[in-house]
């Protein structure tokens, strides 16, 4: 007989709020992400990541032992379909400040890449620099943007595997410009949990028919990759993470990171005894 019990949704809920907010917690105590008195942006899309990074927010915001304010912005990016009343009836229910920009960085996305090309470069590099206007216009202090621990991943192997770079996604930079500081919370977090997440809390999720709807990505090749890899090793995305935490530049091959040119060893000189 299965004596295994099952948690009730509630109590799931309840589990999986608390790692999450643990998780995004011990985020903002490593990298010193939220200050007292910060204005954070939270950069709202309308997908899971993005209401499980407000949602998280606003349940630290009460408990804090800071105090810090939070906008919500939307960008409306005008795509065909898009139910902008979706985001300001979910806001207003909720009470928080927001702001919904509408940008239509839809038809020059669709003008300028060729039909089954990628988007999303362009796309982001639209949307970025929309947000950046605004941020400085509501007088902004951080940018928080929903990406978890899983893009963090696939961001290291695509720069790996297709620009040659070591590079992943940051927990907290500034911007190229010096105006801004860029946060994202969910580091820790991975997506399996912020899904289920989002299905427990029921957020009203919109699509994005831009970029969700590209199938041969090359992101999404990678996270097939990588979700094989963590079936046939359980643990192994939180590994990978973890490697970017402990960089050691010796071992590595960037003489502008390190040292090589003048790395020598260190020689003791033989004292010769006279006879």
């Amino acid at each position: 007989m299965d004596t295994t019990l099952t948690l009730s949704p509630s109590k799931t809920l309840k589990k999986l709020q608390a790692r999450l907010r643990g998780q995004v917690g011990r985020a903002i105590r490593d990298y010193n992400l939220i200050e007292a008195g910060d204005r954070v942006m939270v950069c709202l899309s309308g997908g899971k990541d993005s209401y499980t990074l407000l949602d998280l927010l606003l349940g630290l915001q009460r408990s804090a032992p800071i105090d810090f304010e939070i906008l919500a912005v939307n960008l409306d990016q005008k795509q065909p379909g898009f139910p902008a009343q979706v985001l300001p009836a979910y806001l207003d229910k909720l009470g928080v400040p927001y702001r919904i920009v509408e940008a239509d960085t839809y038809s020059t996305v669709t003008r300028v890449i060729p039909e089954g090309k990628t988007m999303c470069g362009l796309c982001s590099r639209l949307r970025r620099g929309i947000l950046y206007r605004v941020a400085t216009e509501e007088g902004a202090t951080k940018v928080a943007l929903g990406h978890h621990r899983d893009d963090i991943v696939e961001t290291l192997f695509l720069n790996m595997f297709y620009a040659g770079k070591l590079k992943a996604m940051p927990p907290k930079l500034v911007s190229d410009d010096g105006q801004h500081v860029v946060i994202r919370p969910l580091v820790y977090c991975s997506e399996a949990d912020i899904a289920r997440y989002a299905e427990l809390r029921q957020f009203p999720i919109i699509p994005c028919n831009l970029c969700g709807s590209q199938e041969n990505l090359q992101r999404v090749q990678i996270k097939q990759m990588l979700q094989a890899w963590e079936r046939e090793a359980p643990g192994r995305i939180d590994r990978l993470l973890s490697s970017l935490q402990n960089v050691t530049p010796s071992h590595l091959a960037d003489p502008q990171l390190y040292d090589f040119v003048n790395l020598t060893a260190a020689r003791t000189e033989t004292l010769s005894v006279p006879s």
